[in-house]
């Protein structure tokens, strides 16, 4: 609570920050500047993972927050990459790189990262949940949890056979509420039954709500001709009860200053707009790719599959700019490996949170601009 009536339920996700693509390295100054605004605006939580940017986001923490503030000044979360480990001893192994390269010994939440069938999988062959209690019982971390991506039904047996869970982080916003895919309403219901504290992650689609299609935005410009779609989308999932906070990714200033602005929560009315705006935005979006890049990692020929279908779903959109799409599509195939290099072997499918049926859309997109081959 920021002002008596409002909420801001915000953390910095430290996933996309300030780059100097020219120097290979990232912006420190810009993002003690970031760390200084959010803090004083109120927030206090910031996320980082093993695998975000290749570990420079975990050096992030260590620079920027760790090394700057007194820990009653901020609180942190971490997340052990699971999926990774081949034995017990190697849950040990990571978290000690983790509290080295976050140069802290105490994680104020400590979660499984991206659990789905398959990685749950994992961390019950290698005892993981044990090893979430055992640093918990030892107080290096106050809370324990994992981030989802996978059925309503799955998370509903993972919450019963480890009631020691105290979080859960999963993918929430309003075009995904009712998806068949994410379920993210049904998981949402599923963790608040289980009496479990929310985390929100993607709550802007992976940046795809924060542009709307001309007849969405006007619908919801009538209604607050002030609010942007970024707004709209954050107002959602902090008004859901039982969301304790909403991750979000951040590299510019200003998107400090909208994020962290206090609000009142979403009336009926607001919410009866935001499905309406889903409504249009299923029926216009050929592939729902977020961008989230898991596919590349398990990609075996290395393709470039959220670039692709970028491209291809602005072609949809925008039929008219294909003479501007063309070209970058062109360009891009020139230094990467092309659509047609996909052997369909569907590794990119398992490891997908949006359960895209990629090879399939990646022989449209090859299809669609065979021409330029």
């Amino acid at each position: 609570m920021n002002k008596t009536g409002t909420i801001n339920k915000t953390g910095f996700g430290f996933l996309r920050l300030p780059e100097d693509k020219e120097a290979g390295a990232l912006r420190w100054d810009a993002i003690d500047q970031m760390v200084d605004a959010y803090l004083a605006a109120g927030g206090i939580w910031f996320d980082t993972c093993y695998t975000y940017m290749d570990g420079l986001s975990e050096e992030a923490i260590r620079r920027c927050v760790v090394n700057r503030k007194g820990h009653n000044q901020y609180k942190l979360i971490e997340k052990l990459p699971g999926y990774l480990c081949h034995s017990y001893e190697d849950c040990a192994r990571y978290f000690q790189e983790e509290q080295k390269r976050c140069g802290t010994d105490f994680f104020d939440v400590f979660m499984l990262h991206w659990l789905n069938q398959e990685n749950y999988e994992i961390a019950e062959q290698y005892d993981e949940f044990r090893f979430l209690r055992e640093i918990k019982e030892a107080g290096l971390a106050e809370r324990i949890g994992f981030s989802y991506h996978d059925s309503a039904d799955l998370l509903d047996t993972i919450l019963q056979r480890h009631p020691e869970i105290d979080v859960v982080l999963l993918q929430i916003n309003y075009a995904d509420w009712e998806s068949a895919g994410i379920e993210s309403r049904k998981c949402y219901e599923t963790v608040i039954k289980h009496g479990k504290s929310v985390f929100v992650m993607e709550p802007v689609k992976g940046g795809t709500l924060a542009e709307l299609p001309p007849k969405s935005e006007e619908l919801l410009r009538s209604i607050h001709p002030d609010w942007s779609a970024v707004d709209w989308a954050l107002r959602f999932v902090q008004s859901l009860p039982g969301v304790e906070l909403v991750l979000s990714g951040m590299n510019r200033m200003e998107q400090i200053e909208q994020n962290l602005t206090p609000f009142n929560a979403l009336e009926a009315k607001e919410i009866d707009a935001l499905a309406a705006v889903s409504m249009e935005l299923h029926s216009g979006t050929s592939i729902p790719c977020t961008g989230c890049r898991y596919c590349v990692d398990y990609c075996p020929e290395n393709i470039a599959i959220p670039d692709y279908f970028r491209l291809y779903n602005e072609l949809q959109k925008w039929p008219e700019e294909d003479w501007k799409i063309r070209p970058v599509y062109k360009q891009f195939t020139a230094h990467n490996a092309k659509p047609t290099a996909c052997i369909a072997c569907k590794s990119c499918e398992t490891h997908c949170p949006q359960h895209i049926k990629i090879s399939d859309y990646i022989r449209k997109v090859e299809e669609t601009f065979r021409c330029d081959h």
